[in-house]
């Protein structure tokens, strides 16, 4: 029992520590600290066209889904 208590109490908030971090990394990976305001407006647009590329590739994946003719 007690080696239970020890690792709820040392390694979950272990845990939670490495996960803060590495989100607080990787949103500080996206936009660097020299980003001036247009730099970071294309970033966002290019984004922004990722995703809509990536909803029309599955849009067409679907529908050949859709088509394909199993055996």
């Amino acid at each position: 029992m007690v080696p239970w208590i020890i690792f709820a109490v040392v390694a979950v908030p272990l845990v939670v520590l490495a996960f803060a971090t590495l989100r607080r990394s990787n949103a500080a990976g996206e936009h660097p600290a020299t980003e001036d305001a247009a730099a970071r407006e294309r970033t966002e647009r290019e984004f922004a066209e990722a995703d809509a590329y990536e909803e029309h590739w599955r849009k067409e994946n679907l529908d050949e889904y859709h088509r394909e003719r199993l055996p």
